[in-house]
């Protein structure tokens, strides 16, 4: 059944049909680690490595991606559901609590364990109806050499795995 509408409910309940994969966006600055559980990552550009997330603009986190000059894209696999719930709410601290960490040579948290990380600077800001887009420029990257690893994905309000 087709049925058009132009509700915020509505427009959630239809992209819900689309599959993300999940990912924990972090950054630091000024000596603290900050983190965010996020599934609007995407690639933009090989040439030049480009990718975005966005994030509301009345975000309590914004100020902080955005001072910090760049950021980590964490993508998790299917075993870091629990990490996605932890990045979700609570004190920047609560979230990072005993998390296995590499510092990154930009100063950037990297979570262990992930299926890949990519290290980026923020190239811009770009303002969209009621987020922004956060633009930026792949420093660095690594994919983990587990390659049994499946990506954690999101649909329909829900966590699952690729079938293999």
């Amino acid at each position: 059944m087709n049925t058009m509408t132009t509700s915020t409910a509505d427009m959630k309940q239809a992209m819900s049909s689309f599959a993300t994969g999940v990912t924990v966006i972090t950054a630091h600055h000024a000596g603290q680690d900050f983190g965010m559980t996020c599934n609007s990552f995407n690639t933009v550009s090989l040439e030049p490595a480009l990718v975005l997330w966005s994030l509301r603009t009345v975000s309590g986190n914004r100020a902080h991606f955005e001072a910090a000059g760049g950021y980590t894209v964490n993508i998790l696999s299917h075993t870091q559901q629990p990490l996605a719930m932890q990045f979700t709410k609570g004190s920047h601290e609560e979230r990072f609590a005993g998390l296995m960490l590499a510092r990154l040579p930009t100063g950037r948290p990297q979570i262990l364990g992930c299926t890949a990380w990519l290290d980026c600077e923020l190239e811009r800001i770009i303002p969209a109806g009621d987020h922004d887009i956060l633009l930026g420029r792949v420093l660095s990257f690594g994919v983990n050499a587990n390659t049994s690893l499946e990506p954690l994905i999101y649909a329909r309000r829900q966590f699952g795995k690729l079938a293999t």
